[in-house]
């Protein structure tokens, strides 16, 4: 067994990885490696991530797609953020012959990096883009509601509206397939005591500890989930499951060819992100998201796991300089405030009203949805399994 002290206790970490036993729901096996690099090893299997039956299989998916397009304006949706996962993916689906259709949800915190990173890769590919701006008020009193929920899922409400926006616009192009830019090699699957967020938990939150009323907000409920998934069909294809990627080559293409710029981290791209995973969430919560792209780079390989260690239990996360200022400006919060905010007492998804009791009660329908692609099987793996602790 691999310990470490940290933060003046003493943890089991895994002897693969870097997580340690804080991580909810974790467990080691005889040798010390987590459940979590088990799962990663089920899936590079099931995937044959990065090998000839892999590619096979993304390729079959890119002439079926191309075949269900034909004649239409396009063929696919793809969301875009600026970031580097979504700018290479979209380059990639160009290179493949496919049409697709750039979808981007604006909850106004964007930096200027990743509006402009946007522009650049658009404008030079030639790729139409469907943009949803939420009201900025009515985005921020979301977020606020969450804080004063005491939880941590700060920015849980962005990634539901994408995910809705994305249904929304392939359903009204007549779309049946989304494209994402996620990659379980280079950033694992979040435990879900660090990111849990479905519909009737933002909707109970915010209803709780909101103020303005959710007018613009694209709320994605249950029966939305199901119009998308069982009636419309609309299909949910990660490439990266399939393929070798690497986020430092893609980076390195990225300002090659379209002189796009890096922000900093993952998911640094956008100010209220970049808010929650280097400040609300470490300093409230002791969680530090960059567990996960650390831990998965030290599974992979492509990073020697004692940087990955030294990084994680040694380097406090840096956002861009002036982020709380600006936050709390824009928050209208004074320090007295931020502070009461930052001390309510912890909370999890669990103290609030979710689907989470319904999704464990469907798992079988989960499972075969997950099977023909119609919902992402790390939201099988995630959300259908009961909790355990």
């Amino acid at each position: 067994m691999e310990t470490i002290t940290h933060r003046g206790k003493v943890l089991q970490v895994c002897s693969r990885c870097i997580y340690d036993e804080t991580i909810r729901g974790i467990s080691f096996d005889d040798a010390g490696v987590c459940n979590f690099c088990h799962m990663m090893d089920s899936l590079l299997e099931q995937y044959q991530t990065g090998k000839p039956e892999g590619l096979r299989k993304l390729n079959e998916i890119i002439e079926q797609i191309k075949r269900d397009g034909k004649g239409k304006k396009y063929d696919c949706v793809i969301g875009v953020s600026g970031g580097t996962d979504s700018s290479y993916l979209l380059a990639k689906v160009i290179e493949w012959g496919l049409k697709p259709l750039a979808v981007h949800y604006d909850n106004t915190w964007n930096t200027a990096i990743a509006t402009e990173n946007i522009r650049k890769v658009l404008s030079k590919l030639n790729v139409d883009l469907y943009t949803y701006v939420v009201d900025n008020k009515e985005a921020d009193d979301i977020f606020l509601s969450f804080m004063k929920a005491g939880v941590p899922e700060l920015d849980a409400s962005t990634d539901l509206a994408l995910a809705e926006v994305m249904y929304r616009a392939a359903s009204k192009y007549g779309v049946k397939y989304v494209i994402e830019g996620h990659s379980f090699v280079t950033e694992g699957i979040a435990p879900i005591g660090s990111m849990y967020f479905d519909g009737k938990y933002i909707q109970s939150i915010h209803r709780q500890f909101g103020r303005l009323p959710m007018k613009t907000y694209p709320l994605m409920h249950f029966a939305a989930f199901m119009k998308w998934t069982l009636f419309k069909r609309i299909k949910k294809i990660r490439p990266f499951w399939y393929m070798d990627y690497s986020k430092e080559q893609a980076r390195e293409y990225l300002q090659k060819e379209f002189g796009w710029e890096y922000y900093g981290g993952h998911h640094l791209e956008n100010r209220i992100t970049a808010m929650q995973h280097t400040y609300y969430n470490y300093v409230k919560f002791g969680i530090d998201n960059r567990n996960l792209s650390l831990a998965a780079a030290a599974r992979s390989g492509s990073m020697p796991r004692a940087e990955a260690m030294d990084i994680y239990f040694n380097q406090s996360p840096t956002a861009e300089e002036g982020l709380l200022t600006y936050f709390k400006e824009r928050m209208n919060l004074t320090d007295e405030q931020l502070h009461s905010l930052m001390s309510i007492p912890n909370k999890s998804y669990k103290d609030y009203p979710t689907y989470k009791p319904l999704f464990e009660s469907l798992r079988p329908l989960f499972y075969m949805l997950a099977k023909a692609s119609l919902v992402p099987m790390s939201f099988y793996l995630k959300y259908t399994t009961k909790d355990q602790r």
